[in-house]
C-alpha cells in the first residue's frame, strides 16, 4: 500500500517544480520585452498602414459598386421584359380583329369570323438572352465585390483589435505574428486583388450586354458600343501587360500579378522537360522581388537616378535646418572609417556640377549661419564641424577622371572663405586640414584654367581668352 504522506510530498515536490518553471518562463518573457517592444513598434506601423490602405480602397469600392449596380438595374428593367411574351401585341391583334368586324357591319357585308392567333410557344430572340445574361452576370459579380469589400472591412477591423486585445509586448508580438502570418497562409492579399478584379468584370460584362441590347435596335449604335468595349478591353490588357515588360510602370492592373507567374512558371516548365535534374532552376520571383533587384542593379540608369534622386533632395531642402543632416551624410558617403570610398565619387561630382544648385555656396551658408546667434552653443559647434567635414570630404574628391580642359571647376570654394570663421581652438585641427585641401583645390582650378586658356591662345579663340582672364581676375 503506497504511503499518503510520500505520495504528498512527491505532489508537492512537482507542484513546487511546476512553479519554479512558471516563474522562469515569467522572468524571461520579462526580460525579452524591450527586445519584443521594437518589433510590436515596427509591425504596428506596418500592419496599420496595410490595413488603412485596404479599408482606404474597400471604401472607394463599395461607392463605386453601389453607383455601378443602381445604373445597371435601370437597364436590366428595360430588358427583362423582351424575355416574355408582349401583351402589348395580343392586345394590338384583338384591336384589329374588332375594327374589321365594325367596318364590315358598317358597309353592311357579312361578319368575319373572330380569328385569334393560335398560340405557340414564346421563344426569345438571342439578342435579348445574351444581353439580359451578361447584364445579370454582371450584377451578381458588382453585387459580390460590394459583399466581399463589407466583409473585408469587418476583418481589417477585427484584425487590429484582436492585436491591440493585450499590454504585454511579448504577448502582443506573438499576437501580431500570429494574426500576420494567418493573413498569408490564408491569401487575404489575393482576396484584396480579387475584388476589383470583380468590378472590372463586370464592367466588361455591362459594355458586351450593352453592345448585344442595341444590336436589334440600331446598328450604328450597337457598333459605336463595340468600338468603345475593345478600347476598354485594349487598354487593360496594356495596362495588365506593361508592368511585365517595364518593371518600373506604375500601371497595373488584377492581373498583372498572375501574368507575371505565368511568364515566371514557363520558362521553368521548359527547363524541366528539356535539362537534367541537376541542370533545372525551379526558382521564380515576385514582380515586386524583380523590380526592387532591377532598381538595385548597377547600370548608367541607375547612376542617372541616383543623380537625379540627390538633385531632387538638395533642391527640397528649404532651410539650414533640412539641410544639416544632409551635409552631415556627405563625409560618410565619400570616406570610411579607415579608407576612402569611391562608389559615390560619381554621384556627388555631377551633384557639385549641376547647374543652378549651387552646393558650394548652400554649404557656405550654413557655416555662417553657426555665428549668427541663433544656434546654441553646442549646436553651433556641432554646425560647424559637420559643415568642416563636409568641406573637406569634397575637396579630396580625385581629379583623375576629369578632363584637364574642363570648364566646370570640381571645387569653387576659396580658403579666404575660412579665415573669417571664428573657429574655436579645439576644432583648429578642423580647420587646418579643410583649409589645406581648399589650397589645393585653389590650386588644381588654377591649372585647369592655365590649361584651357593656353588651349584658347594656341587655337586663336581670343574673345573667350578675355572671358577666362576676367573670371581668372575675379
Amino acid at each position: 500500500m503506497a504511503d499518503p504522506e510520500k505520495g504528498k510530498s512527491g505532489l508537492g515536490a512537482r507542484v513546487a517544480e511546476n512553479g519554479h518553471a512558471l516563474d522562469d518562463d515569467l522572468s524571461e518573457e520579462a526580460a525579452a520585452s524591450k527586445l519584443w517592444s521594437v518589433y510590436v513598434s515596427e509591425a504596428e506601423k506596418y500592419d496599420k498602414s496595410l490595413v488603412e490602405s485596404w479599408r482606404g480602397d474597400m471604401e472607394g469600392m463599395l461607392i463605386f459598386a453601389g453607383l455601378f449596380s443602381a445604373s445597371l438595374t435601370a437597364f436590366i428593367i428595360e430588358s427583362y421584359k423582351t424575355l416574355a411574351p408582349d401583351a402589348g401585341e395580343s392586345t394590338v391583334q384583338l384591336l384589329t380583329q374588332i375594327s374589321q368586324q365594325l367596318a364590315a357591319a358598317t358597309n353592311g357585308t357579312a361578319l368575319p369570323p373572330l380569328a385569334l392567333a393560335p398560340k405557340s410557344a414564346f421563344t426569345p430572340p438571342a439578342t435579348s438572352l445574351i444581353c439580359n445574361a451578361l447584364w445579370f452576370i454582371s450584377l451578381g459579380l458588382s453585387l459580390s465585390c460590394a459583399l466581399i469589400a463589407t466583409l473585408l472591412e469587418q476583418w481589417a477591423r477585427e484584425f487590429l483589435h484582436r492585436a491591440d486585445m493585450r499590454s504585454s509586448p511579448v504577448i502582443r508580438a506573438r499576437i501580431f505574428s500570429f494574426l500576420y502570418y494567418g493573413l498569408k497562409r490564408f491569401s487575404m492579399h489575393t482576396v484584396v486583388d480579387i475584388i476589383p478584379l470583380l468590378l472590372h468584370m463586370s464592367l466588361f460584362f455591362f459594355f458586351a450586354g450593352l453592345v448585344a441590347f442595341l444590336l436589334p435596335i440600331n446598328t450604328a449604335m450597337a457598333g459605336l458600343a463595340a468600338s468603345m468595349l475593345t478600347i476598354v478591353l485594349s487598354v487593360y490588357s496594356l495596362l495588365t501587360i506593361l508592368p511585365i515588360l517595364r518593371l518600373d510602370c506604375p500601371y497595373r492592373t488584377p492581373l498583372s500579378s498572375t501574368c507575371w507567374r505565368v511568364s515566371q512558371y514557363l520558362p521553368v516548365l521548359w527547363r524541366r522537360q528539356h535539362k537534367s535534374p541537376e541542370e533545372q532552376d525551379l526558382t521564380t520571383s515576385t514582380i515586386v522581388d524583380a523590380m526592387a533587384q532591377q532598381a538595385m542593379e548597377k547600370s548608367p540608369a541607375r547612376s542617372v537616378r541616383d543623380t537625379r534622386a540627390l538633385v531632387w533632395t538638395m533642391k527640397s531642402l528649404a532651410d539650414d535646418a533640412e539641410l544639416e543632416p544632409f551635409i552631415e551624410a556627405i563625409p560618410d558617403v565619400l570616406w570610411g572609417p579607415k579608407q576612402r570610398r569611391f562608389a559615390y565619387n560619381a554621384d556627388i561630382k555631377r551633384l557639385l556640377d549641376t547647374p543652378g544648385l549651387k552646393v558650394h555656396t548652400r554649404i557656405e551658408g550654413v557655416l555662417r549661419s553657426c555665428d549668427s546667434g541663433l544656434l546654441s552653443v553646442e549646436g553651433s559647434r556641432r554646425r560647424r564641424i559637420l559643415c568642416f567635414k563636409a568641406m573637406w570630404a569634397i575637396a579630396s574628391l580625385p581629379f583623375a577622371f576629369e578632363s584637364p580642359l574642363s570648364t566646370v571647376s570640381t571645387f569653387s570654394w576659396r580658403p579666404a572663405m575660412l579665415s573669417i570663421t571664428r573657429a574655436e581652438h579645439e576644432m583648429r585641427h578642423y580647420l587646418i586640414s579643410v583649409r589645406a585641401l581648399l589650397q589645393r583645390s585653389t590650386l588644381f582650378d588654377v591649372n585647369l584654367d592655365l590649361d584651357l586658356l593656353q588651349a584658347n591662345v594656341n587655337a586663336g579663340r581670343f574673345p573667350d581668352v578675355i572671358i577666362q582672364l576676367q573670371d581668372l581676375k575675379s
